[in-house]
């Protein structure tokens, strides 16, 4: 079958919530079905987008209580006062794995071979989903903060981390680590109130099948060669897998997490 792409339309959303969403669309490209945003009047978008994702805290959004749906379109609302002819209705903070999950049932049953079947899938699906890949997967961040630390909890999330944990310092890290089973944790080694080393050590005797990235501003194309390099022989003797640079970039993020649940 040819690659698919399903187009959503997106109504109102925070700057952030926007960026993660189209995270989701970009990290989507390398499954099928893919799914773009409609721009209506775009050349070679269809007449009308097959999802209408609303905000339901825009002022935009008391349109779609009155306005009739196409034929074969759905409504996914976020937020509370959903209409009753909202296919599915999303809380905050917003589960993207979740969204996802919801967006490949309506495709699968746009597609089904016996007409119309309302599939009702509840499991999140990863992005990157793969035979055997652990369920219910959680994630900590210690230590960044600000549009870091949002960027990495929503990554996670559509990489189908079902939570994500964070953070400010070690103590707080080291409660967490006790109470919780963790599958990643991401280290901010520039942050002076983590010891990205002793917790390092902490969770490969606790935790030894997660996978412990550090991160850094020092790992970044911008530092002198020599400082980079000592870097990253400190991260090769530690027992961290793997290294991140910032500003955090997704695509490594994403490759990480690949050979992380792709071992050998």
């Amino acid at each position: 079958m040819d690659h698919q792409r399903v187009f959503v339309k997106v109504v109102g959303f925070t700057d952030v919530e926007r960026h993660a969403l189209n995270t989701v669309f970009r990290l989507s490209e390398h499954r099928d079905p893919a799914y773009a945003p409609w721009i209506e009047g775009v050349q070679g978008m269809p007449a009308a987008p097959e999802i209408l994702l609303v905000d339901g805290e825009s002022a935009e959004a008391v349109l779609t209580h009155v306005r009739e749906l196409p034929a074969g379109q759905r409504l996914i609302w976020v937020g509370p006062g959903a209409p009753a002819h909202a296919w599915r209705v999303l809380s905050r903070p917003i589960q993207w794995a979740i969204l996802l999950t919801d967006l490949d049932a309506m495709f699968a049953a746009r597609l089904a071979d016996s007409g119309y079947v309302d599939l009702d899938i509840s499991t999140p699906v990863p992005l990157d989903a793969t035979a055997g890949a652990p369920r219910h997967e959680r994630g900590l961040l210690v230590g960044p903060d600000g549009p870091d630390r949002q960027r990495l909890a929503d990554w996670l999330g559509a990489a189908g981390f079902e939570s994500v944990d964070t953070a400010p310092g070690t103590d707080e890290a080291v409660a967490l680590i006790g109470r919780q089973t963790y599958a990643m944790v991401i280290l901010d080694i520039d942050a002076p109130l983590v010891d990205a080393w002793s917790l390092a050590a902490l969770l490969a005797r606790t935790a030894p099948d997660a996978l412990v990235l550090g991160l850094s501003e020092h790992a970044g194309p911008l530092t002198a060669w020599w400082r980079r390099r000592r870097l990253i022989r400190h991260v090769d003797n530690s027992p961290m897998q793997g290294l991140l640079a910032r500003p955090v970039d997704q695509t490594q993020l994403r490759e990480a997490i690949s050979r992380w649940r792709r071992p050998g």
